[in-house]
């Protein structure tokens, strides 16, 4: 019987003159899954609809993976500025994010910008469904994406929770543990729970969300995950900025949630226009 999850002894391999960071071959595979699974999705709606929509994803993705990187890295140095700028910060660091450090909100924020200047662009060469659907067809993957993502932690010993005495609990080597927590093996396994909630949430909008007018299905993503975030966030141990007694994330995801049940609730009062065929 398994007592325990063991952190992986390696978080890299060097391959000749290449080293390669398993966090971000967690990363490059959660993206690939998030473009294949996008562009299936669209191209049923394109069928339904009559259009020809192969490869609009990758397309979109050229722009909009890079914005999402670059966001999600601005989020965590912003939110964690220490690490970088103070006393004892390293400013090339912040160029290392294969160590860890991209905050989904700001990927969220840019990517989807990215993907909207991607999609204006490429609406003046063919005939797209709206920006709505579009995110729509994206949302389960992008979650099948974080939840690859986060074993990216999972490899590197981080953003793990408080002390844990049970089978699930999370064995983390003593130096990493956070000061006050040496004599603590084992931690709730904080990267796991983000992942099973990801993929269940993404299993559930590809169930429910035929059913919904175009973005909705977007903004219940945005909503879920910032619902499960919230408590997930508060079993974390990390240095994080806090405000009133919650982490910083806490407060955005309460945000985040509220913004997405809101639109959920104005585009679902909107009359319905199928644009799938019920996908």
């Amino acid at each position: 019987m398994v007592e325990s999850i063991p952190t992986p002894t390696l978080s890299q391999v060097a391959i000749g003159p290449f080293t390669f960071h398993f966090y971000a071959l967690c990363i490059i595979t959660g993206i690939a899954v998030a473009i294949w699974l996008g562009d299936k999705r669209l191209v049923s709606v394109g069928d339904a609809l009559g259009l020809q929509l192969k490869g609009v994803v990758s397309d979109i993705a050229v722009i909009a993976v890079p914005a999402g990187v670059i966001g999600g890295r601005l989020y965590h140095v912003i939110t964690t500025p220490d690490q970088y700028f103070g006393a004892d910060g390293d400013l090339l660091a912040i160029l290392k994010i294969w160590n860890g450090g991209l905050g989904i909100w700001g990927a969220i924020a840019l990517g989807a910008l990215g993907a909207l200047v991607s999609y204006r662009r490429l609406s003046k060469k063919m005939q797209l469904p709206s920006f709505g659907t579009l995110l729509d067809a994206l949302a389960p993957g992008i979650l099948f994406a974080q939840a690859i993502g986060r074993f990216g932690n999972w490899f590197n010993a981080e953003l793990f929770g408080r002390p844990l005495d049970t089978w699930w609990g999370l064995e983390i080597p003593y130096q990493y543990r956070p000061r006050g927590f040496g004599l603590f093996e084992t931690f709730h396994p904080t990267f796991l729970y983000e992942a099973i909630w990801s993929s269940l949430l993404a299993i559930a909008l590809i169930k429910f969300g035929k059913k919904w007018n175009s973005g909705a299905t977007f903004s219940i993503y945005i909503a879920g995950y910032s619902l499960g975030r919230f408590f997930i966030e508060s079993l974390r141990i990390d240095p994080a900025q806090a405000i009133s007694g919650l982490r910083l994330n806490q407060w955005t995801s309460a945000l985040i949630f509220a913004l997405g049940l809101g639109l959920f609730y104005r585009l679902q009062r909107k009359p319905r226009i199928s644009t799938s065929a019920e996908r």
